[in-house]
């Protein structure tokens, strides 16, 4: 089984322990704080990543560390099962995974844009309202900045992708001409 989607089932069952407890954004919160201080320390990435470290010693450090750390008992409790499984390497996936699932609740899909030049702050608003408009959900734009584009934007919703680039029309234009 992929670590995506085993990262996924645990990200699910999290997901709906806070729904039962309520506590959805906390968790988020946490989850998001314990990744970043994992990624941030070269000592405790390795204890994530290290087959070499028995899975029940992971879980007494992590305890340790989650504990010292005043993450939830809820969270204490899911990374010791998640630790106890072996599956602590899979911490930056089920993070990811887990945002996911939040945002896909909440309606919110993330647009990947690229384009020549920065986008201005209107030209931003027009974009969103009109990726907004076409899925009818809420858009979360993440810019970065194509070299290889003259002009235009392309934008990547889910697996939609949308060209409205120089290079995109033109190659529509030869297309239809040479059809014609």
């Amino acid at each position: 089984m992929s670590s995506r989607l085993t990262a996924r089932r645990y990200a699910k069952a999290l997901l709906q322990i806070g729904d039962k407890q309520g506590n959805v954004p906390m968790l988020q919160q946490e989850l998001n704080t314990v990744a970043a201080a994992v990624a941030a320390n070269a000592d405790l990435s390795r204890l994530v990543a290290s087959p070499l470290v028995l899975p029940a010693k992971k879980a007494e450090v992590f305890e340790t560390i989650l504990a010292a750390a005043k993450v939830s008992a809820t969270l204490r409790h899911f990374f010791r099962v998640v630790a106890g499984a072996g599956r602590l390497n899979l911490l930056p996936d089920l993070r990811r995974t887990f945002d996911d699932l939040v945002d896909e609740r909440a309606g919110i899909v993330e647009a990947k844009v690229a384009s020549a030049q920065p986008l201005t702050e209107a030209q931003t608003k027009a974009l969103t309202a009109s990726l907004a408009a076409r899925t009818g959900k809420t858009i979360r734009i993440t810019w970065h900045q194509d070299p290889t584009l003259l002009g235009g934007v392309k934008a990547q919703v889910g697996s939609t992708v949308l060209d409205a680039s120089l290079q995109g029309q033109l190659r529509q234009l030869k297309t239809q001409l040479l059809s014609a």
